[in-house]
């Protein structure tokens, strides 16, 4: 839209009317990409150009950085007001990200009430239920009429961040069921909130693991899920649109850690050279020593290359069909294990289920490459008169390096399960690596064996 690329023109010219009513239809999540596209100065100015029941959501939308520069350029009021409009587990958010600082000014500047709320939820372990949940959800009493649960939810559902599911709770704050507005709308005004309750419900505990909740969520399509504290009350509740950041956050870490990186929560154009270097460095090095450990294996059958420089040409072959294999075994487990569809109980079952794979793959992969050596050297004038038994001890090779890496692919993944690893770095750079130095033994153990005689001829 032509505001988004004259803002900093029309900043400059004070057009904020203009502004304000270019403003009117466009979403709070592409306000807050017009935002971060601006200078820290005009940024701060553009946002207080903002209407104020727009300031909260677009803010909740913006990066840290973004965040941290306006909450240094604000006014303490300005401060006060973006907290208190704030929906409690965006604050909390924001205010994990923050420096020590710039944290401890905005609580200032936060009610008593906002504060404690804050510093409550901030004392949840890391990635439990309670640090995603939010304590601004709508619970009723089970004597209300419907037409009297409407008149509350109008009064109070505001300041709420959801008002689609409602919680009925006791005097003590326990849920005696659960009531949606699409349920509300389709009963009697006169019937009583406890007649059309849903009593069976689905809750986390705050100190739940996340990953946890995400799983329930899948499995029942949540739109929102209570949690309770030890004693079974209610104390907030977790919400689709957090379980999609936790989503987004648990496949950044995956993928981070499956190509060998240590995990980042920062984007990449916000992460510095030097973080990006220590979140990489670490799994180098320790590949770098495991390869050379795979230089002194070659160092050991240096009389066979040397006596058949021909079998240098299959060793990428192996390695990377080796790799490969492995890397799709463990992707395939990681991931069942991540859905909740394998556990550590499965472990033999799923040796068995890949050493047959392996075995299936390998073979078809073996006689493949039987069939390509032949017709390719079958006429060479140096190779040809030994073709088959190369063949032969490259395809053998092949057949077990895959067994064998789809069996470590399917292992790794599980005893790090077990042994309280992250399985995500039991992937595709270490499962190579290990795979690549069985393939690399077994290859030249059978040359030795197999083509012996042929070495001992060219020697």
């Amino acid at each position: 839209m032509k505001l988004y690329f004259d803002l900093e023109k029309l900043i400059d010219e004070r057009r904020f009317n203009f502004i304000r009513d270019g403003l009117e239809d466009v979403e709070p999540a592409d306000i807050a990409g017009m935002v971060e596209e601006l200078p820290p100065e005009k940024a701060v100015v553009f946002f207080r150009i903002l209407p104020k029941d727009m300031e909260a959501e677009v803010f909740a939308n913006l990066d840290h950085d973004m965040q941290k520069s306006l909450i240094e350029r604000f006014s303490d009021k300005e401060i006060c007001e973006v907290i208190e409009e704030l929906f409690l587990d965006d604050a909390v958010d924001f205010i994990e990200e923050m420096p020590a600082a710039i944290a401890k000014r905005v609580l200032a500047h936060a009610t008593d009430e906002t504060r404690e709320q804050i510093n409550k939820l901030l004392q949840y372990p890391d990635d439990s239920a309670g640090t995603i949940m939010t304590v601004e959800f709508v619970h009723l009493k089970r004597t209300l009429t419907v037409a009297e649960a409407f008149t509350k939810i109008r009064k109070i559902g505001p300041d709420k961040e959801t008002i689609y599911t409602c919680y009925i709770t006791d005097a003590e704050r326990k849920i005696e069921g659960v009531v949606s507005v699409k349920n509300l709308l389709l009963a009697e005004p006169t019937e009583i909130l406890g007649d059309i309750m849903e009593t069976h419900m689905i809750l986390v505990h705050t100190d739940d693991d996340r990953e946890k909740v995400v799983k329930l969520f899948e499995k029942y399509d949540f739109l929102s899920m209570p949690v309770v504290d030890s004693e079974d009350r209610i104390v907030g509740i977790i919400t689709i649109d957090d379980i999609i950041d936790v989503v987004q956050d648990e496949a950044t870490e995956d993928m981070q850690k499956m190509a060998g990186m240590l995990a980042s929560d920062k984007p990449y154009f916000k992460t510095s050279i030097l973080g990006l270097t220590k979140n990489r460095i670490v799994w180098l090095v320790v590949l770098m020593v495991v390869a050379m450990i795979i230089g002194g294996i070659l160092e050991n059958f240096e009389g066979a290359i040397a006596a058949l420089p021909i079998l240098t040409v299959f060793i990428p072959l192996l390695m990377d069909t080796g790799g490969s294999s492995g890397s799709q075994s463990a992707t395939m487990i990681i991931r069942g294990m991540a859905l909740g569809e394998i556990t550590p109980r499965d472990f033999f079952r799923i040796i068995w289920k890949e050493m047959r794979t392996g075995l299936l793959v390998g073979s078809i992969l073996a006689i493949i490459n039987f069939g390509r050596m032949w017709l390719t050297y079958m006429n060479h004038p140096e190779h040809g008169p030994n073709v088959i038994p190369i063949a032969m001890t490259v395809s053998i090779t092949l057949l077990i390096t895959v067994f064998i890496a789809n069996v470590v692919g399917g292992l790794l993944p599980i005893a790090a399960k077990k042994l309280k690893i992250d399985p995500a770095v039991m992937a595709a750079p270490l499962i190579t690596t290990i795979v690549d130095g069985f393939a690399l033994i077994i290859y030249f153990s059978l040359a030795v064996w197999i083509l012996g005689d042929l070495m001992a001829t060219a020697a």
